[in-house]
């Protein structure tokens, strides 16, 4: 596959609404943010991140972008994602301050857990609708899978 082939196939996967690969560009992109989402996994940098959030930052993770340094002080998940963060880190920086999987998913739906979490029990997200940006204005439909009840965004 040469260059040009790689873009292209890349530039499909942008074209799904919701979607962020996580690839080699992202990889490098939040490199700096993962490696605080992972600093996390330690007790000791637990506790001090939430003793003094952006001081922590300050000292440890200097090199993280001023937009990564609001997404993690304004628990901006989907920014997270954007700004190259991958989800199994984000785990341990969502577990830091009790928040799960499910959660996270839901705050980036924009759904909120319960919606989400209805939503998946009741067959998850359909696909039809949700396969290109140009389909909805780009929006992701969260219509169950199963009975096609609209499970949107949280009011």
């Amino acid at each position: 596959m040469d260059y040009a082939q790689i873009q292209a196939l890349k530039a499909k996967f942008e074209e799904v609404p919701g979607t962020y690969l996580f690839n080699a560009d992202r990889c490098r992109q939040g490199y700096f943010l993962n490696m605080f989402c992972s600093s996390m996994a330690k007790d000791e940098n637990r506790k001090a991140f939430l003793a003094d959030e952006s001081g922590y930052l300050d000292s440890r993770f200097p090199k993280l972008t001023a937009d990564q340094r609001r997404c993690v002080l304004e628990r901006d998940w989907l920014g997270m994602i954007k700004n190259g963060a991958n989800i199994y880190y984000m785990s341990k920086f969502g577990a830091t301050l009790g928040r799960s999987f499910q959660y996270m998913a839901g705050e980036m739906t924009g759904q909120g857990q319960d919606n989400y979490r209805a939503m998946m029990m009741d067959g998850g997200r359909v696909v039809k609708g949700n396969q290109r940006k140009k389909d909805n204005g780009g929006k992701v439909l969260c219509k169950s899978n199963k009975s096609g009840k609209d499970f949107g965004p949280k009011a």
